[in-house]
Parts: structure tokens; sequence; C-alpha cells
């Protein structure tokens, strides 16, 4: 059984990759209704949290019904990264999550994310001193190294464990390659299968559905499987993904009827929570995957994605909906 110190997660939980502009408390909501055992949010600026920036603070509030769930940091200093810890563990999250892989450049430039896979002391020294700050477990998530000359994660992952953290999230590729060419799994497997590394170790990357979520949980022995891009206007692979690991059941994907429902309800939460506006810009990288397969919606997504009033955005979605 997966823990995250005293968190209890069962087999092979299944965990919400935290996204900028995609894992706020609406669109976590539905994951977790779908099937998401673990859920963190998007990543909060440790600078930003500590000049209390209301876009830091908003991102993190969170609902009783989201629980388990983490509050990810990141930052390029130690001290800023414990006193936003600190920040964090005021709102009574269940752990606080370390940002080491976000390949990002506006981040990268600045010194957090990524860019501390260039300097392994200074991740070890930032974990120390969040671990000793907060009373609360400490995890991270980071990436396989910088590049391919450095594809250091078994390094990484010893450090981080010296240092206190109490489970790994590691995503499949270098910050090099971004998110291009295809996540490999096998230096994770590799952390998991060492004899020196006793925490839990998440595998994260190209998880496009359950299929592959169980190749990889059997394949490479995993704790737990997060899951990104691939849940982006699919909460259902939560859903799917489960059956297929728990219970050897492939579900057919989600009606056209629950897809439009499943929507509308995001979108109305998503109004109730930061407005009409901005809900409008960011859903539009939502359509798609709400969509996926259904024929001839590109000529809809193209008129979706200029619509900046609700209720039209409203009717076209019920006219996809009748035309089918």
């Amino acid at each position: 059984m997966a823990k995250i110190g005293h968190i209890e997660l069962g087999d092979c939980p299944l965990i919400m990759a935290p996204m900028e502009d995609v894992t706020d408390m609406p669109f976590r909501s539905l994951c977790k209704q779908f099937g998401a055992d673990l859920l963190i949010t998007e990543f909060v600026s440790s600078e930003g949290l500590i000049r209390e920036a209301e876009k830091s603070t908003n991102k993190m509030k969170f609902g009783e019904d989201e629980r388990p769930i983490g509050i990810q940091i990141f930052g390029d200093s130690v001290e800023s990264m414990r006193k936003a810890a600190i920040i964090a563990e005021s709102v009574q999250p269940d752990f606080i999550d370390l940002n080491f892989g976000c390949p990002v450049k506006k981040v990268v430039v600045k010194g957090g994310g990524a860019a501390l896979l260039n300097d392994l002391p200074k991740m070890t020294a930032m974990t120390e001193a969040v671990v000793k700050a907060v009373r609360v477990p400490v995890t991270a998530k980071t990436r396989l190294g910088w590049d391919d000359r450095n594809r250091n994660i078994m390094e990484i992952t010893e450090r981080l464990q010296d240092a206190g953290i109490v489970a790994i999230s590691i995503h499949g590729r270098t910050r090099a390659q971004l998110y291009g060419g295809q996540a490999d799994w096998t230096l994770i497997g590799k952390v998991k299968a060492s004899a020196k590394i006793h925490i839990p170790v998440f595998g994260n990357g190209d998880i496009t559905g359950a299929v592959v979520a169980k190749e990889m949980r059997d394949r490479y022995g995993v704790d737990g499987l997060m899951i990104g891009r691939a849940a982006v206007g699919n909460p259902w692979i939560f859903r799917e993904c489960k059956a297929w690991l728990e219970r050897g059941e492939l579900i057919p994907p989600p009606s056209l009827e629950e897809r439009v429902n499943v929507l509308r309800i995001h979108l109305e939460r998503s109004v109730a929570y930061k407005g009409e506006r901005r809900t409008l810009l960011e859903m539009r990288k939502f359509y798609s995957g709400y969509f996926r397969g259904i024929p001839d919606f590109k000529k809809y997504r193209t008129v979706l994605i200029t619509l900046n009033e609700m209720g039209k955005v409203l009717e076209l979605i019920n006219e996809i909906a009748g035309s089918r």
C-alpha cells in the first residue's frame, strides 16, 4: 500500500498531476469525482506567497471534498521556499509538494523548477529547510535530469530521500525534452527497484489511457501513477484506469450526453470560482478533450475558442449535443 506519511492511498493510487491554469479547484473536484486518489494544486510561487500576492494565495484554495490534497510550491531561494512552506501549511493541506521539474523557460531562467536539476546541493538544502519548517509530509516532483548527458535521477532521489521527503513523483523526460518525444520510464523503474530507495515512487509521463496505465504499473513496479495532459478535458480517464487496474474491466468512454453535462458543470464551477472572462479564456484548452473523437468537432472548436460570452458558449455546446 502506498503512503504519504500517515496518508494511506491504497494500491497504485492515481494522482492528478499539477498543471498551471488546468488543475484549479473546479477541475480538481471533477477529477476527484471520477476516481483520482490524490490531488495537487497548480504550482504556487514562493515569492508570491511571501508578498501575499492574490494570484498565489488563491491557488492554495481547496475544498474538503478534495482531500487528500497537497500544495505545490516552487522558487529559487532556500529561505523563500522555507517561508512559503510555512504559509502553505497554514491552510491545512495534507502535504507540501516541491516542484523541481517544471521545464518552462520563465520559471527556469529565474532559478526555479527544473533549474534546480543543475544545482543538487541547493535542491537538497531547500528540501531540508522545508522539511524542518513544517509538520505535514513533504513530497517532490522532478524529472530524469537536465538533459540526456545528465540523467541523474537516482542521485536526485537519494538526496531528496535523505533530506526528508516521503514520496517522489518522476516525470520520464529530461528538462531539455520539455514535453516532446516519448517519456522514458526505464530509469523510473530502476529508481523504484533500487534497494537504496524506500519511499514511494510515482511514475509520470505519457499515461494516455487505461491500457498504458496498467502496462506502466506492471512493467516498472511503481507505487502509483500520475496522470497529466491526458486528463485535460477528460476527467473520466481516472475512472477508466481504475476499472482496468482494479477489475480488469475496459469500460467504454463517456457518452456525448455525459461529456456535455460535465462540461457544463465545469463551466459553472469555474465561473463561480474565477469569473466569466477568465473562465472562457482558460477553458479553451479543455474543449478538445471534452469532445475528443466527436466527428467534425474541429469546426465547432474554431468558434468556441473565439466566444467571449457564456450564453453563446452554452448555446454552441447544446448545438453540438443536439447535432449527434
